[in-house]
């Protein structure tokens, strides 16, 4: 099973896809927030 640093890691690097392939928004908050996500996806 991956590490919460991997995990958090793969929600950044999907994030930054998601705005770059929208054109769209900015990815500071999904990055930031990252290491919550994943606690509260994995708790």
């Amino acid at each position: 099973m991956p590490s919460r640093r991997e995990l958090a890691n793969a929600i950044r690097a999907l994030s930054m896809d998601a705005v770059q392939q929208a054109n769209s928004g900015h990815p500071g908050m999904p990055m930031g927030m990252a290491d919550i996500a994943e606690v509260l996806w994995n708790e």
